[in-house]
């Protein structure tokens, strides 16, 4: 038998045990669920044959015909083919489905084989969820924000990007669960603590709206610091932070030790929710040096 036949080869429900779950106690095996009617079965498998051949013994690769062989495929829950699996150590750690373009195998096949840092990857996907936030596809900055989690559980970058996803969504319970599951070691993390700030500035909205009669009194009585900083907590609790930073610079230019300088050290919370690239904090944060060194 030749390196390719050992390294590539088909397999069966049967054989699974010995194939797939004895083997990648020692070596990865990628497990390929085709069928021969499947079109994009067709093209994938010798895509994947040659990356995996091209591992040079690092990971071996299982071919299973689910029409033949429906067992393993019903008990991992395939449900659409092309389905690719991972396993290492008995058991799948990696999988996709479908047709992917050739460098998203090359890139799944290497971190298998262990040619790759998950770490990296992961921040390497977080900057491309960012671009596709920019771009206006929230959709795929989630796939790739999770994609990135499941790479590294402990991407700061990734999970604040997805908590951010799931704020401006309206999810703040699942914002806050994702966060209460955060290793400590990256809380400190600046994107990380950007979130922190952001979900602590959000309130449950109040009926009638309160912004309304705050606002009144502020105009009433503009030099009443004290309504000036509630007014501005509830338009930051509300989203409406750029109309807070203005009522907590005009407070911070009458008196800014007023409080111990609560209206400062609120705007700074502000700041850091907005995160430092936001427009807002730019513009607020050059209006604010300009009272501070004026």
């Amino acid at each position: 038998m030749n390196e390719s036949s050992e390294v590539v080869i088909d397999g069966s429900d049967m054989s699974f045990m010995k194939d797939v779950v004895t083997v990648s106690q020692e070596t990865p095996v990628i497990v390929d669920f085709w069928a021969p009617w499947c079109g994009p079965c067709k093209q994938l498998m010798p895509v994947l044959e040659r990356i995996v051949k091209a591992a040079n013994g690092k990971v071996k690769m299982v071919k299973i015909n689910i029409d033949e062989n429906p067992g393993i495929a019903g008990q991992l829950g395939v449900r659409s083919i092309p389905a690719v699996y991972a396993f290492k150590n008995g058991k799948p750690v990696d999988a996709f489905q479908g047709e992917q373009p050739e460098s998203e195998i090359k890139k799944f096949v290497s971190r298998l084989a262990g040619e790759t840092d998950p770490a990296e990857e992961a921040k390497a996907l977080a900057v491309r969820a960012k671009d596709s936030l920019a771009a206006g596809d929230p959709g795929g900055a989630a796939q790739d924000y999770a994609q990135a989690l499941s790479l590294d559980p402990n991407s700061p970058e990734a999970m604040a990007g997805l908590i951010r996803l799931y704020i401006d969504g309206g999810n703040e319970e699942a914002a806050k669960d994702l966060l209460a599951s955060a290793h400590e070691s990256i809380l400190e993390h600046p994107e990380m603590k950007a979130v922190q700030s952001k979900l602590s500035l959000i309130t449950k909205p109040e009926e009638p709206d309160i912004t309304l009669d705050l606002l009144a009194k502020v105009k009433a009585n503009p030099e009443n610091l004290d309504m000036r900083l509630t007014a501005a907590k509830a338009l930051a609790g509300s989203g409406r932070n750029e109309e807070a930073i203005e009522h907590l610079l005009y407070s911070i230019a009458k008196n800014r030790s007023y409080n111990n300088e609560a209206a400062r050290l609120f705007l700074l919370t502000i700041f850091e929710a907005e995160g430092a690239t936001s427009e807002i904090s730019i513009n607020g944060r050059r209006a604010l040096s300009s009272i501070l060194f004026a």
